[in-house]
């Protein structure tokens, strides 16, 4: 059988050639009209690049002809990135630890360059020469300046230990307490405020709060280096906690009961809490302050910045505690 038809025994037979159909399926062959133009295909990338110009016109923004840099979600261990010259070696000035000194290839030395390496060098910090892609992806699409200087994870101090700080200093504790301020910006600004009029740190909640990042790091000028920073898992049992260890709890919002120099206590042992820009402080916050103050300023200005806030509520605290 082999070689046959299937169980016929027979050879098997050659196919003819397929007939035509006649014509029946010319409307089938018939092209699609002629190819649109580039404007019109929204896969072209000359129409990518006028839609991505249009939006950019309508916005403001730049157009950036390289890739977006992704941005993952760090853990709490991952290490911190600095960029820019200044905060670099502003960090490096004010002993910040740091692991690594990246610095572009190529670059031109200033002296603020110079300068960062030589204290990186001096304080065995390694240093790696790098392409500045590898600067951008470090920083996340920062300006870095062509460098960048890589800090440890951050370790937070527990709540009682600012308390602890200044007993041991034989100072009256004054403690700054953030609620709901993301913007790692913010914390920095306020840790550099809290470093300059004699505040003992800094609390924040473990959760919906912004932590001692790259960015923080960045606009504190180095203060974070000295300024201990706290971390609390529930914000409102931290404050309960202190003001059972006899510290006075002031709370800052624009529908505070009275102006905050107009507030006493305020040359003993002292926790301000600041909110965030938007909401203020959290309605449970708010039940666990001892006092909520206001900052008195003009109708035409509904809030101001967290870091502005503290800034003038600590100064304020500081001229109570001159006198």
């Amino acid at each position: 059988m082999a070689g046959g038809g299937r169980g016929s025994g027979r050879p098997a037979k050659k196919k003819s050639p397929t007939k035509g159909t006649g014509g029946n399926n010319r409307r089938g062959l018939e092209g699609k009209g002629a190819t649109p133009p580039a404007h019109m295909r929204h896969w072209h990338k000359d129409k990518v690049r006028a839609e991505r110009a249009e939006r950019a016109e309508k916005t403001g923004r730049p157009v950036s002809s390289s890739r977006p840099v992704s941005r993952t979600r760090r853990s709490e261990d991952a290490p911190e990135y600095i960029g820019g010259r200044n905060p670099v070696l502003e960090a490096l000035r004010a002993g910040v630890p740091a692991n690594v000194l990246y610095v572009a290839l190529r670059i031109d030395n200033d002296e603020r360059v110079r300068e960062a390496l030589h204290l990186a060098a001096a304080r065995g910090v390694a240093l790696l020469e790098v392409g500045r892609e590898k600067l951008d992806r470090l920083t996340e699409g920062a300006i870095h300046q062509g460098v960048a200087l890589q800090i440890p994870a951050y370790e937070y101090a527990h709540p009682e230990d600012l308390v602890h700080a200044a007993q041991e200093a034989a100072e009256v504790p004054m403690i700054v307490a953030l609620d709901g301020v993301t913007d790692p910006r913010n914390l920095g600004a306020i840790a550099r405020s809290a470093t300059a009029f004699g505040a003992h740190g800094l609390l924040v909640p473990a959760r919906r709060s912004a932590g001692v990042t790259g960015g923080a790091w960045k606009t504190s000028a180095g203060t974070l280096a000295t300024l201990p920073v706290a971390r609390a898992a529930n914000l409102t049992a931290a404050l309960r906690d202190y003001r059972e260890a006899g510290l006075f709890v002031v709370g800052l919002d624009g529908e505070g009961t009275l102006d905050i120099e107009d507030a006493n206590l305020l040359d003993g042992p002292l926790v301000v809490v600041v909110g965030s820009e938007g909401r203020g402080l959290s309605r449970l916050v708010r039940e666990s302050c001892d006092l909520v103050a206001r900052i008195p300023m003009s109708a035409a200005a509904e809030s101001l910045n967290a870091g502005v806030a503290a800034g003038i509520a600590l100064y304020e605290v500081a001229r109570h505690r001159r006198r």
